[in-house]
């Protein structure tokens, strides 16, 4: 067997940016030419964070309605699912479509094929959509967009973390609901631009293997 197999590849809407699905022995890896990889089958441990923390800071609550934007490799739906009750309802957002049939055809297999559970919604798309409808709809929205506050790829995602985004983000919160937000960095100023909105913040150092190695990454959580 090749040491790694190119799968299949995607262009990012509203840019020229391609993505590369490859197979390598030990893993699964989406990549960019020249920016090397954006995540692999390996190391995902922040991904499962983001809604095992959002989770617990919700408390018990019935019917819940969570918004994911980003499917990536399916890690963050797949840990929503299993911390959520059968009466719950996830939408993920993912803008590439062909990220989707990924999931479906090769990576489904290494986050357990979340995308088949009955309480999942896929909206292909920009996330900023689903935010901007009617107020009120979400109990969590949890956001692993471009890489972070400070978007790296596509300029449309600068508006989710700007205080017009973070404030429709809120108006789409219910009471009490939580916005979770990864990032490969940490950013003072993103955590006063989100008090700055009216949440409640705490931010989260936390490594991309669950036993606490790897890259460090950060996850805000707003209340």
């Amino acid at each position: 067997m090749p040491r790694s197999t190119l799968l299949a590849t995607a262009t990012i809407p509203d840019t020229r940016v391609e993505l590369k699905l490859v197979e390598h022995r030990d893993r699964f890896a989406i990549s960019i030419p020249g920016r090397g990889e954006l995540m692999n089958s390996r190391s995902h441990g922040s991904e499962v964070a983001l809604a095992e923390l959002a989770r617990e800071r919700l408390g018990e609550r019935a019917a819940m309605r969570w918004l994911i934007g980003g499917l990536g490799m399916g890690f963050t739906l797949a840990a929503a699912l299993r911390v959520l009750g059968e009466d719950a309802e996830v939408v993920v957002a993912e803008l590439v479509p062909e990220v989707v049939e990924w999931n479906r055809q090769w990576l489904g297999q290494v986050a357990g094929h979340p995308l088949r559970d009955r309480r999942v919604t896929v909206h292909i798309g920009d996330v900023a959509e689903p935010i901007r409808t009617p107020a009120g709809r979400f109990d969590a929205i949890l956001l692993d967009v471009d890489n972070g506050p400070e978007a790296l790829i596509r300029v449309e995602n600068n508006w989710l973390y700007s205080p017009a985004g973070l404030n429709a983000a809120r108006a789409a919160l219910r009471p009490g609901g939580v916005l979770a937000v990864w990032s490969a960095s940490g950013d003072e100023r993103f955590s006063k631009r989100l008090r700055a909105c009216g949440f409640e913040v705490e931010a989260h150092e936390v490594r991309a293997h669950r036993a606490g190695k790897g890259a460090r990454h950060w996850i805000w959580l707003c209340r």
